[in-house]
């Protein structure tokens, strides 16, 4: 399949609409990298959508041996239960922007935003921490 059956515009309006986009800006900020690095990466997988991303994973020796101090399972179990609070702050997907809410036709039809007033859910009980400390400690739920 050729490349502009796959896009529908071209590259180089891609690029451009990239880089001027405030949504991409951040998350190349958030990740560490420079923005035309970024956008590049993100073409890339645009342009090959079968292309899958890399991924390594090293044990905690090979960690320290490339000047890195691993995480201990503890500060992994914080780490996800700080995300589960909302205390990371890193917000979840603006989904007031996405095109859905607004329209007359969507009456009666869930929202993306949630119910006015609504409480967010809470993770902060013990037992569900300890709970979830135990489950990354042992590498996930249903393993030893």
């Amino acid at each position: 399949m050729s490349e502009q059956k796959r896009l529908k515009k071209p590259v180089e309006k891609l690029r451009a609409e990239l880089l001027e986009d405030s949504d991409t800006k951040r998350i190349a900020k958030a990740v560490g990298m420079e923005l035309e690095a970024y956008v590049e990466l993100v073409l890339d997988y645009v342009q090959n959508p079968d292309k899958q991303p890399v991924l390594q994973v090293a044990s905690d020796e090979e960690l320290r041996a490339a000047g890195y101090e691993p995480p201990s399972a503890e500060d992994v179990g914080n780490f996800f239960l700080a995300g589960a609070r909302g205390e990371l702050g890193i917000g979840g997907p603006d989904f007031s922007k996405s095109g859905f809410e607004g329209a007359k036709a969507s009456a009666g039809k869930p929202s993306l935003q949630g119910t006015e007033g609504q409480q967010q859910v809470r993770s902060g009980d013990s037992e569900t921490s300890q709970e979830l400390l135990n489950q990354v400690r042992k590498g996930g739920s249903g393993r030893i």
